[in-house]
């Protein structure tokens, strides 16, 4: 499925989990309520997958962990945090570097209108 496509229908469930839940709840109930919305949207979604850093010829197991993992082509990161920050941002385009995907979602759920804690990442 096309990564477009796929970004989409991630928005509409995060859109459709906060427009039900609002801010103020921990990351992990938005990340296992957006795992159920994506998984019932019929895309393939993977939760907590193990990233590993690749380093000259050693593959090190230092427990980086993608949010979630959608279509086999979009990260989603979740955060509830008061205000997203540039850290947030490095570390999705790290992640995306790592997995050689070139799409991301940074998603803080935190915020009264989601539109405004919704944050689009291409590598």
């Amino acid at each position: 499925m096309n990564e477009e496509v796929v970004f989409k229908k991630i928005l509409d469930c995060s859109f459709k989990i906060h427009s039900v839940l609002g801010p103020g709840l921990l990351e992990s109930a938005y990340e296992e309520c957006l795992f159920y919305e994506i998984f019932n949207a019929g895309l393939i979604v993977e939760k907590q997958k193990p990233l590993p850093l690749i380093y000259n010829t050693v593959k090190l197991d230092t427990g980086y962990r993608i949010d979630l993992f959608v279509g086999n082509c979009v990260i989603v990161e979740v955060k509830s945090v008061e205000a997203l920050a540039d850290i947030h941002i490095a570390q999705i385009l790290t992640y995306l570097k790592l997995s050689k995907c070139r799409l991301g979602l940074l998603a803080n759920f935190n915020v009264l209108h989601l539109k405004d804690g919704i944050r689009r990442i291409i590598s």
